[in-house]
């Protein structure tokens, strides 16, 4: 088992206010040995090639020009069969919850089956929200003091990168622990929520969704589908079912 390939792991800032964080986030990543940084609609568009950036980057230069910054979260995760969304406040609904020392062997075991895996933090302010955890396929949290969990966006992202980089380079058996499953298999979250478009159209085709009255119901069929880790077989064959639906309109 091999899960030393860090090409094989995307690091993502959603909306990110601060030209600052955006350059330590890449010095974190240089100093720890990995890049790939993606950022999802910064506040402020070019946001790697401000100067506040260009300086806290220090020699990590590289890593900032690299980065990739795009408008949608979907294009940052598509191919990515494990997503963890790196947020302390739990939700009603959404994907699976872990803490971070959960999702290591979890990356690990990903990453030794080379499949890619992606990390996603939030804005500053508010962390993420709804509509950008159901891309996720876990809702990952790091064990800090519950009366004051909050940690500055490059201080999170350098504690899981870390401890991340111990984790791979100490040959952790931990990986080996998990149940065996053909990663290959697994529907990236894009595709995941794609389906779930299809469905949301065809439950309104048949009379079960009301668009205008909506209450719960896609929320919970998003839970449920994210405990599910769907597989890309499943995925064809939910979407013949909705377009089923949609036929019966």
């Amino acid at each position: 088992m091999n899960p030393k390939n860090p090409e094989l792991l995307r690091w993502i800032l959603v909306e990110t206010s601060h030209p600052g964080n955006v350059g330590s986030a890449a010095r974190a990543l240089k100093t720890m040995g990995f890049g790939d940084l993606r950022l999802i609609n910064p506040k402020l568009m070019g946001i790697a090639e401000e100067s506040e950036a260009i300086a806290l980057a220090s020699g990590a230069g590289d890593v900032l020009a690299d980065s990739q910054e795009s408008h949608a979260l979907e294009n940052a995760v598509e191919g990515c069969s494990l997503v963890l969304g790196l947020t302390s406040r739990d939700r009603e609904f959404g994907p699976p919850a872990l803490n971070w020392i959960d999702a290591r062997p979890l990356i690990l075991k990903t990453l030794a089956a080379d499949q890619k895996v992606a990390l996603v933090f939030g804005p500053e302010r508010t962390g993420l929200d709804n509509q950008d955890l159901a891309l996720c396929t876990h809702r990952v949290w790091l064990d800090a003091n519950p009366h004051y969990p909050s940690l500055n966006l490059a201080q999170a992202l350098m504690v899981c990168a870390f401890t991340l980089r111990e984790a791979i380079n100490s040959d952790s058996e931990e990986a080996l622990n998990i149940p065996s499953k053909d990663l290959n298999d697994y529907a990236d979250p894009a595709a995941v929520a794609a389906m779930l478009d299809h469905w949301r159209e065809g439950l309104e085709a048949i009379g079960y969704l009301d668009p205008a009255n909506p209450k719960k119901l896609m929320a919970r069929l998003q839970a449920l589908f994210a405990r599910s880790r769907l597989q890309k077989e499943e995925i064809d064959l939910l979407r013949g079912i909705a377009k089923q639906m949609l036929l019966r309109k």
